[in-house]
């Protein structure tokens, strides 16, 4: 019995020793030994009321690096109530599983306003097929890709996330091919060859030749396919961000200043500024009631002296203004003494409706309606039309080509060739000089068209591309943004687009010296990251709708906040190129001096000082 207890005894002993030995080796390889000394020698030292706490501030300076731990995506609603991605970040931090943050990514679906039901049903088919392919990317497969990543590691994240983004490209190309090989292969019939045109019609005799009679008319390029989207792509995008909004999170840094840190090489700018500010305050486009199709949105610009609060405040008063109108009944017509009205048979009254672009939806019938009543309130306002506040229009060319006919329809019955709306743009300039840009004036496919403009109004007003523009990775994969030719782009974070590719497509638009313009998509959510990554990655202007709709008003509300913030830390500067010099001395020159000389995107000349008659009313 005693020989027993005493084997058993050594064997523990010898057990007990080979486990502090463990420990000690653990202990050493991660220098406990020799931090504890550190800690209880500065603790004696120091005294601190709070003896505990002190320590823990000490150890939790020594722990590792919060890494990504989950990912979970979630279908949510959009402001109209669509489906959307919502991405939630969790991080592992001191052994410890902890929810960081979330965001939010608008789908690129554009809204279709008076569409066919069955066009309806197409599109959110396909919205739906969409949203839950990236929420099975996210739920299933994207956590593990970047799991035990640093979320400071931006880099790294978004390259995994390209990688897997490839891979997913190859499956679904590798896949489509597949299902075409195992089709049956069915003879398609011969193409019908259609008769050739008439020949244009025999000048009569005695006829003078105008000057557009001179120019044959070239057939419209027909339009070029839409830009191919994998379903689940908007998975990656909203990966990247949710990323980058924890990492900020973490650092206890505002997203903004996480952005121009990433831009600019770790090291952020000493001053930031504020983007200026692009608010819708009517929609006369193709949707709208009435007869005019070419303004699909009529934006404001408040001045660059003006700060973001002063801008917004009069954005609010002006859209205000806009709802009064619309809301006061108009004066009774006169009648004859038969009692028969004398106004116009058939004349619509004049009403609005909210649209999902944050700002009223007009019938008006003619291009001067709405820039009258816009001139009219400021007048009433004491507001200098081209001092304090500029004009822009969304001309949404891609929506009014008749292709049946060739020529786009800028009013309902109405319709202009492509070299007729060269002229139409040029006259709207020199009677409301005001308007200081043109948003799509031409589909991307006229690209002799986006040529002829620049070149007429370059110097007069921004050119810029919207949805005639690519798309950021289409952009950055040929490296190419000047085609078509405009002074800069309109860019959203949508689908595949990762936070590199922001801080890249900058980068080399800056290096154009053209215009970076972040912009919300049609269908948006109430996230409001957007307005940190255009005041991080230093965005010239940011276009969000009109200041109605919450979606939208909770990212005017973030520009508030950002401006107040910057102020508060000093950090708030102003850029020179943010000012519009004065149109006086190109006001002398006679067109064909204009044109001789060759002017860079960012030394455009815009009126500081106009005289409208038609806003004396």
């Amino acid at each position: 019995m005693g020989e027993e207890g005493g084997g058993r005894s050594c064997g523990i002993t010898r057990d007990l020793q080979k486990l502090k030995q463990q420990a000690m080796a653990y202990y050493q390889e991660n220098d406990v030994p020799r931090r504890l000394e550190e800690l209880l020698n500065s603790t004696f030292y120091l005294q601190p009321a709070d003896v505990y706490g002190h320590l823990a501030n000490y150890f939790s300076k020594l722990a590792k690096p919060p890494s990504i731990c989950k990912i979970v995506g979630k279908i949510i609603l959009d402001g109209m109530g669509l489906p959307t991605l919502q991405v939630e970040i969790s991080c592992t931090i001191q052994n410890f599983p902890k929810y960081i943050c979330s965001v939010v990514i608008p789908a690129h679906f554009e809204v279709s306003e008076n569409a066919l039901p069955e066009v309806v049903d197409a599109e959110e088919a396909e919205r739906h097929q969409a949203v839950n392919a990236a929420l099975q990317w996210v739920n299933e497969s994207i956590t593990e890709e970047l799991w035990g990543l640093n979320p400071s590691n931006q880099a790294e994240v978004d390259h995994r996330l390209r990688i897997f983004f490839e891979n997913k490209v190859q499956e679904d190309k590798e896949r489509k091919e597949l299902e075409r090989s195992s089709e049956e292969p069915v003879h398609a019939p011969p193409p019908v060859i259609p008769p050739p045109p008439p020949p244009p019609p025999t000048k009569k005799k005695g006829q003078k030749q105008g000057r557009r009679d001179t120019l044959l008319e070239k057939p419209i390029i027909p339009p070029e396919p839409p830009e191919p989207v994998l379903h689940g792509s908007m998975a990656i995008g909203a990966v990247s961000l949710a990323v980058a909004k924890a990492s900020a999170r973490l650092a206890g840094t505002p997203l903004y200043m996480s952005m121009a840190s990433l831009k600019h090489g770790q090291e952020p700018p000493s001053m930031l500024t504020m983007p200026l500010v692009m608010g819708s305050v009517l929609s006369c486009g193709k949707s709208s009631p009435g007869k005019l199709n070419l303004m699909k949105e009529v934006i404001c610009i408040p001045h660059p002296g003006l700060t973001t609060k002063q801008g917004i405040d009069l954005l609010l008063e002006i859209q205000k203004q806009v709802n009064r109108v619309m809301e006061t009944p108009p004066p009774p017509k006169p009648e004859t003494k038969k009692g028969h009205d004398t106004g116009k048979r058939g004349q619509q009254p004049i009403t609005g409706k909210m649209s999902h672009l944050g700002c009223l939806t007009v019938n008006y019938d003619t291009l001067e309606q709405p820039l009258l009543l816009i001139q009219g309130i400021c007048s009433n306002l004491g507001i200098e039309l081209g001092m304090s506040l500029h004009l822009a229009i969304n001309c949404a060319a891609h929506e009014l080509m008749d292709y049946s006919k060739g020529k786009y329809e800028v009013m309902a019955g109405t319709h202009k060739n492509i070299a007729e709306m060269v002229d139409l743009y040029v006259d709207l300039i020199n009677k409301y000089p005001s308007i200081i840009a043109l948003i799509d004036p031409f589909r991307k496919e006229d690209a002799e068209q986006w040529d002829s403009i620049y070149n007429a109004l370059a110097s007069r007003c921004y050119i810029i591309a919207g949805a005639a523009s690519r798309s950021v990775s289409k952009l950055l994969e040929h490296r190419n943004i000047s085609t078509p030719k405009s002074h800069g782009l309109i860019i959203n974070h949508t689908n595949q687009t990762t936070m590199s590719d922001l801080v890249e497509i900058t980068h080399l638009i800056d290096s154009k010296k053209q215009l970076a313009i972040l912009g919300s998509t049609e269908a948006e959510s109430s996230d409001d990251s957007l307005v940190d990554l255009a005041v991080g990655l230093g965005a010239r202007f940011i276009k969000l709708g009109g200041l109605s709709r919450g979606e939208r008003v909770t990212k005017y509300n973030r520009l508030l906040a950002i401006e107040e913030e910057l102020i508060q830390s000093g950090t708030w500067g102003s850029s020179e190129e943010h000012n519009f010099a004065s149109f006086q001395e190109d006001a002398e020159k006679t067109p064909e001096a204009i044109a001789e000389e060759t002017l860079g995107p960012l030394d455009s000349i815009f009126p500081t000082e106009v005289v409208e008659e038609s806003a004396k009313l």
